[in-house]
């Protein structure tokens, strides 16, 4: 929704102000300034990145769409998943989550929250190291370790994604006066042309810098900008599980683990402590 209204005021505004000042639309339609610099950009956007990154582009574009992955019901069952998971370990023992973690697509605890259950690398990292504690590790300081390395590797890989699109961002201006000075040769071919055929001509030339530079910070820009944002926001969901992860291994309460979690997330997703005690009051017992 976010992209949508943001669409619609970039274009209303400037070119709606543009033909309020009295300028021509037609005018702008150059198709070949634009086929210059946004095939150049996606060029080097093809030269500039490894294959994961290009893989990546349509999950991305689709992440930019949806918006945020996570609302504060998503976290409330985050906290809510990690609770029944810690007291069946509490009451059961470690060895009672062993059908849990080795089949996770099957398991009756996971699939009670269908947000956590549809996020693959979620239920994976939980359920990685909740087998580490099933073989008998239990040094928090060196798991704590091997977390920051997993979820900073993670970090890392996204990071890439929104460096790339920064990168095109950087970039499309310097297409634009590539486009410009490409139509300003063209001009310089037909100088013996009237006063009116060269400021057509001109005038086309100008519109390969003013859509270079209208894309980068119009759209590029502010998509990698987006990016990185709800890259963080994801970032806190992995730092919740980690926070509560902890807390469990150290031998806190299934209460206390929830409440390290919980404490862990940003204030405006981040549920109060009664929100979180109902919902965990009203979840079934677990096998």
């Amino acid at each position: 929704m976010r992209l949508i209204v943001g669409t619609i005021m970039v274009f209303a505004c400037v070119f709606g102000s543009y033909t309020a000042m009295g300028g021509h639309l037609l005018v702008l339609w150059q198709p070949f300034e634009f086929v210059i610099i946004l095939g150049a950009a996606i060029g080097a956007f093809i030269i500039g990145n490894t294959g994961p990154v290009l893989k990546a582009v349509p999950a991305m574009l689709g992440t930019l769409v949806k918006g945020p992955k996570y609302n504060q019901q998503s976290y409330v069952e985050l906290l809510g998943m990690q609770y029944s998971l810690y007291k069946l370990a509490k009451q059961k023992g470690s060895m009672a989550l062993e059908p849990h973690i080795e089949d996770p697509g099957e398991s009756a605890l996971f699939n009670a929250f269908p947000t956590f259950a549809a996020n693959h690398h979620a239920v994976e990292f939980v359920c990685d190291y909740m087998r580490m504690v099933t073989l008998g590790a239990n040094n928090v300081h060196e798991i704590d370790a091997l977390m920051d390395e997993e979820l900073e590797t993670h970090h890392q890989e996204q990071e890439r994604v929104v460096s790339a699109m920064q990168a095109l961002a950087d970039g499309t201006p310097a297409l634009g006066i590539v486009a410009a000075v490409l139509g300003v040769i063209k001009t310089m071919g037909a100088i013996k042309e009237p006063p009116e055929v060269l400021g057509h001509l001109i005038g086309g030339a100008l519109v390969g810098t003013f859509f270079g530079v209208f894309v980068a910070y119009g759209f590029f820009g502010p998509m990698a900008q987006s990016l990185k944002g709800l890259f963080e926001a994801e970032a806190k969901y992995y730092l919740s599980l980690k926070a509560g992860l902890l807390a469990h291994i150290g031998g806190q309460p299934p209460v206390m683990a929830v409440e390290f979690a919980r404490k862990s997330l940003m204030s405006d997703v981040r549920p109060t402590f009664s929100e979180v005690e109902a919902a965990t009051a009203a979840l079934p017992a677990q096998n």
